[in-house]
């Protein structure tokens, strides 16, 4: 799959999209895909255990339209964890790679960790990325490198998170390729 958007960068925040799993998936669950980024500049994010802030679906009628602004996704009708991965967007995160786990409703940066993907030109082939999230903890690895590891305690950020939806987020004007999604229930 190639993402790419189709607005133009000067759009802001609309020119950013989600592309949305339709299947819903267990509270245990491992999460693999490859990635290549073809340009540098942008950010990507995968969402998962994404489900309505009152339980229901993120795609249920009465939830408020989202278009792409991150404020929609950490500030909407929705509760989520986002891993923040080859983010390239500011001049700062250009300058200082880091993979970023955060948690909604809310803007909370739970853990961080270095981010092992190099520049865009520098990628000969798709890197291996997996999110885990069983009971309490999430972890986030690259090419099998863990990058972090959190564990929830269900208070200080909210209640745990539990099963949902994931999609993946990609920021303007960054193109990459992705493959070989699979989504795996753990015991």
């Amino acid at each position: 799959m190639r993402m790419e958007n189709g607005l133009a960068e000067s759009e802001g925040q609309k020119a950013n999209y989600v592309l949305w799993c339709p299947e819903d998936f267990p509270s245990d669950v491992r999460i693999e895909w490859e990635f290549k980024p073809l340009t540098d500049k942008g950010l990507c994010i995968l969402f998962f255990a994404a489900m309505g802030r009152e339980g229901g679906s993120i795609f249920d009628e009465g939830l408020a339209a989202r278009t792409g602004e991150y404020r929609q996704y950490h500030h909407g009708d929705i509760n989520a964890f986002h891993v923040s991965y080859f983010r390239r967007k500011e001049p700062d995160e250009r300058a200082f790679h880091t993979c970023n786990l955060r948690k909604s409703y809310g803007f909370y940066l739970v853990t961080q960790g270095a981010d092992p993907i190099p520049e865009a030109a520098e990628c000969k082939d798709f890197y291996r990325l997996a999110v885990e999230k069983h009971g309490a903890e999430v972890s986030f690895s690259v090419n099998d490198l863990k990058v972090f590891t959190y564990v929830d305690d269900g208070v200080t950020y909210g209640e745990r998170l539990g099963g949902g939806k994931i999609g993946f987020r990609q920021l303007a004007p960054l193109k990459a390729l992705y493959r070989n999604l699979a989504v795996y229930a753990l015991d």
